[in-house]
């Protein structure tokens, strides 16, 4: 029977399984991804969801209204956790959730439309742990829930000729200026970034705010390299400082200064501050990775003069 409804539509996605199979072997992996991705869909059922199908290290799923759909999204990236605190195994595990809300046609127990093409394909603009929505689930929330989401904006989706406003699940992880090399210094909050490769020059102001740097033409800054991913990396503006995450399967690396420490980031995120390298698909050090200059600017530097200061970065 053939029905056309609005619904919520949910598509989740387990990252980190393959290095499971390297280390595992066949059988192993298949068993725990596959126990996994059990116990993510049982959140499903617990907030009146309909399970669509699974999808080898992922599911699709469909909700009557927005805010179920957000509640399974919560509750399956908190199942990870716990499981990945009894489980060593599941650590690298992390999960994408992305949502999308319209008129679907049902068949025979699947579903088909422009919400479930949209939600599939939002997947590449979540980072690890991340759930990101269209703004129609967002429309479909609570006040108190609304406050939780983040804009990114207007967001180029594959496939899709008018591009999609996006947001992101504030997931409560604290304070995005934490990295690896300790607290960064709060200073004046910026006015912009600028972004260098090759003799692409730009110069962004946090209205213009999410940039996507990949190898699709669809891509905010565009890097016209086999190396980048289509979708690599996205620079967000966080109210006080940008933050850049990583997207892609081969890594995204960031040198903060000249000759300072790579940090390396496998769907991770981390904030800009000052200026630095960002390698696509490799460190900045390796001359065959795409590497793009960055420069946090404020009121007094957003002009486009050349980094002449700054071409050893």
């Amino acid at each position: 029977m053939t029905q056309i409804r609005e619904r919520t539509v949910l598509f989740a996605d387990l990252r980190g399984s393959t290095a499971l199979f390297e280390t595992l072997g066949n059988a192993e992996a298949t068993g725990l991804v596959t126990q996994t991705v059990g116990l993510l869909a049982q959140a499903v059922g617990e907030c009146r969801g309909h399970l669509i199908k699974t999808l080898g290290d992922g599911l699709m799923a469909a909700f009557d209204n927005p805010k179920d759909g957000i509640k399974s999204a919560m509750r399956m990236q908190e199942l990870l956790i716990k499981s990945a605190h009894r489980i060593e195994r599941l650590r690298n595990m992390h999960l994408q959730i992305a949502l999308a809300r319209g008129e679907v046609v049902e068949i025979h127990g699947d579903c088909f439309g422009d919400a479930v093409n949209v939600a599939a394909r939002l997947l590449d603009h979540a980072g690890d742990g991340e759930t990101v929505v269209t703004a129609e689930v967002v429309h479909g929330l609570s006040t108190t829930q609304k406050a939780r989401f983040r804009s990114l904006d207007q967001i180029s989706v594959r496939g899709r000729v008018e591009p999609v406003h996006v947001y992101v699940l504030d997931q409560g992880q604290g304070d995005a200026g934490a990295t690896q090399f300790g607290e960064v210094i709060r200073a004046a909050a910026p006015d912009g970034i600028r972004l260098v490769w090759q003799d692409l020059d730009r110069v962004f102001d946090i209205e213009q705010m999410p940039i996507v740097l990949g190898r699709s033409t669809q891509a905010t800054y565009c890097i016209t390299d086999v190396r980048v991913s289509r979708s690599h990396a996205r620079i967000d503006w966080q109210g006080s400082s940008f933050s850049l995450t990583d997207l892609s399967y081969n890594g995204t690396f960031v040198r903060f200064g000249h000759g300072g420490q790579t940090l390396s980031l496998r769907r991770g995120a981390c904030t800009l501050h000052g200026a630095g390298a960002i390698g696509l698909g490799g460190p900045p050090s390796d001359t065959l990775a795409p590497t793009v200059r960055f420069e946090v600017l404020h009121h007094a530097e957003t002009d486009r003069s050349p980094l002449v200061m700054r071409r050893g970065v």
